[in-house]
């Protein structure tokens, strides 16, 4: 039976205002996993309601206290992490170790979190009038608006709001509407278990008709003062517009068109683990993932057989089942949309070297072919042959995005200069292009967004310095 979801606002589940409701699908049953408010832009003015209501009284908390908050919620979401595995694998489709993964790593963006507190928050500076004690400040911003997406609901929904609530600000979160409670809800359920007060952190869920009106009315609300936004670069792009017009600073972290250099001197057995891991974890579905391969051409057609053999070989289906690695893909919509990159690509030429309805892999390739420019976001992924490690950079860079990308060579020192010459915000070298750390900046450039999440640039992020100056004695004036 499905269950029913309600809005969180000041510490209380609550229906909307309107009483609406939205159905919270299983995408791979396809049956109602759950039946979830529907709020609206009144709903979202009630919830800036109780976030800033609840700022003075946060802002004002002593470190350890926040800290002690943040701690408790780590070690609770850990002891919850069958509980995800279910959620999980019914709203997203999630496999196990994936919903495992994010567990665990979002357990540790809190803990981070939970570190940055108690670290300083200003400096004091040199100045030119005597006597006179000069300091920059870090203040928090008051309310921050953030936006979860579906895809690694546990970690991303715990990122948008851990380092703001670390750094002594309120938040009112919008989740995905494909992941409602696990991209929201859950995570302020285990916050509020955890000790965070009534009003600190609000969930308004939403109808997906509603999107862009709720959206609208959370960022232009005079009282957010900031905005984080993880997504689609199509939707940032809107979210970033719409902050840039109410001067509202943003962390946007968007789309990729991610790449993994294969060299020559690669070892065959760890570039193909590593391609079939980075192109197909989680179904392709993350931001992070590989989308074009780019092999050496006197290696390409091993690789490519031993990739098309090894991504054959995984069990795909039902992500309730502990043996399954790779599950569905969210919806219909990126179902079908994905499987038109294939087939147009294959009717230009392609070449399909996996057979069947699962993951897929393509060589034969070409540029004016919309799989090689668009992001995939979906099990498939293709091998380009290169001829040497600048036509490899060449491609790399030929994108508008600039999230990740991965370099996997036996020579350190080449991969390093490679690495340098990559417009992204992140790369590894020796490994793929998926890979996150809570204390590591993490961010693209380019239409991959800007800003950083993690460590502290996350609570930089949001946070704003202050001048402040403490006179030694009367001052001396010309007039």
């Amino acid at each position: 039976m499905a269950s029913e979801q309600s809005l969180f606002i000041g510490g209380e589940s609550v229906p909307a205002l309107d009483g609406r409701t939205t159905d919270d699908l299983n995408p791979y049953t396809g049956e109602v996993h759950a039946v979830v408010a529907a709020g609206g832009p009144a709903d979202v003015t009630r919830a800036v309601d109780a976030a800033q209501e609840a700022f003075a009284r946060w802002s004002g908390t002593s470190p350890s206290t926040r800290r002690a908050v943040l701690l408790r919620a780590a070690d609770l979401l850990e002891a919850r992490a069958p509980e995800v595995v279910r959620l999980m694998a019914a709203e997203v489709g999630g496999v196990a170790g994936w919903a495992g993964f994010n567990v665990g790593l979002a357990a540790n963006v809190l803990r981070e979190s939970a570190a940055a507190v108690t670290q300083p928050v200003g400096e004091v500076l040199t100045t030119e009038t005597e006597g006179q004690l000069s300091m920059a400040i870090r203040e928090p911003l008051g309310v921050v608006a953030a936006f979860a997406p579906w895809n690694a609901p546990i970690i991303l929904s715990t990122r948008a709001v851990a380092a703001p609530i670390a750094a002594g600000n309120t938040v009112v979160l919008k989740p995905s509407e494909d992941a409602p409670i696990a991209a929201g809800l859950f995570i302020a359920g285990v916050l509020h278990e955890a000790g965070l007060p009534a009003g600190v952190l609000n969930v308004v869920t939403n109808a997906p008709a509603d999107a862009a009106a709720v959206a609208t009315a959370l960022i232009s609300d005079p009282r957010v003062r900031a905005v984080n936004f993880t997504g689609s670069t199509e939707v940032g792009r809107t979210i970033g517009t719409l902050a840039a017009q109410h001067l509202k600073p943003a962390v946007l972290e968007l789309g990729g068109k991610n790449a993994l250099l294969v060299l020559d001197d690669a070892d065959l057995g760890h570039a193909v683990d590593a391609a079939t891991f980075g192109s197909f974890h989680n179904s392709g579905q993350i931001c992070m993932s590989t989308d074009r391969v780019l092999v050496h051409r006197s290696i390409a057609e091993e690789f490519t057989a031993r990739l098309a053999a090894k991504v054959a070989s995984l069990p795909h289906g039902d992500p309730a089942d502990p043996g399954t690695v790779f599950g569905p893909v969210i919806n219909p919509r990126a179902a079908a949309r994905v499987s038109a990159l294939v087939e147009e690509a294959v009717a230009a030429g392609a070449r399909r070297r996996t057979e069947g309805d699962g993951p897929t892999v393509l060589d034969r390739v070409t540029p004016d072919m919309r799989i090689f420019r668009e992001e995939i976001f979906g099990p498939a992924v293709v091998v380009v042959p290169v001829a040497d490690d600048d036509e490899a950079v060449a491609i790399a860079n030929d994108t508008e995005h600039g999230l990740t990308a991965g370099i996997l060579t036996e020579d350190t020192r080449r991969g390093l200069a490679l690495a340098r010459r990559i417009r992204t915000g992140i790369v590894h070298v020796g490994n793929q292009t998926v890979d996150d750390e809570p204390q590591a900046p993490f961010g693209g450039v380019k239409s991959s967004g800007y800003g950083r999440f993690g460590g502290r640039w996350g609570v930089e992020a949001f946070s704003a310095t202050r001048w402040v100056t403490i006179a030694a004695g009367p001052g001396h004036f010309p007039y």
